[in-house]
């Protein structure tokens, strides 16, 4: 039963890390999809130029999101090395978009409203499998279990519990 209740528990933990990720993913979608539209057909900056504009200020958004919301209970190893981390990663995952972008525009030659808005979202679903797993990894960090206690027992050298 204990396993059981270990597993439960183990899986909720994660599924409500999933859900605040998407949460807050979803609206950082909106800022950097939109964001990256407009500047690319209303403004008319370059597709890449656009893309890496809108993912600056959706990342900004999505690292204060999920450092404050989604993995706030997770250790907290500073503010700069986080967001230099979530900043390394995220330029990853802009390096994915930005891949997918310059091939649809500059081999493919599809430089339309709803080629760039495909090339987007490809780009995005490849570059947040990336940022989910890596963030996890390498930026919120898991909490440490408590550590070993020295204490000494009745026969004299010190062990741990």
């Amino acid at each position: 039963m204990q396993l059981l209740r270990g597993v439960y528990e183990r899986f909720a933990a994660i599924l409500h890390e999933l859900i605040k990720f998407g949460l807050v993913g979803a609206l950082a979608f909106v800022v950097d999809f939109g964001g990256a539209s407009m500047l690319r057909f209303g403004v008319g900056l370059g597709p890449l130029t656009s893309k890496t504009i809108a993912t600056v200020i959706a990342a900004t958004f999505a690292y204060f999101g999920n450092r404050f919301w989604t993995f706030r209970h997770r250790e907290q190893s500073g503010l700069a090395r986080e967001y230099l981390m979530f900043f390394l990663l995220n330029a990853v995952g802009l390096a994915i978009s930005l891949s997918v972008i310059s091939f649809v525009e500059y081999v493919l030659g599809l430089h339309d409203a709803v080629s760039y808005s495909i090339a987007q979202i490809i780009g995005l679903v490849l570059g947040t499998l990336f940022r989910f797993w890596s963030y996890k990894k390498w930026v919120f960090l898991e909490v440490p279990d408590t550590p070993a206690v020295m204490v000494e027992n009745q026969a004299g050298p010190l062990t741990t519990r």
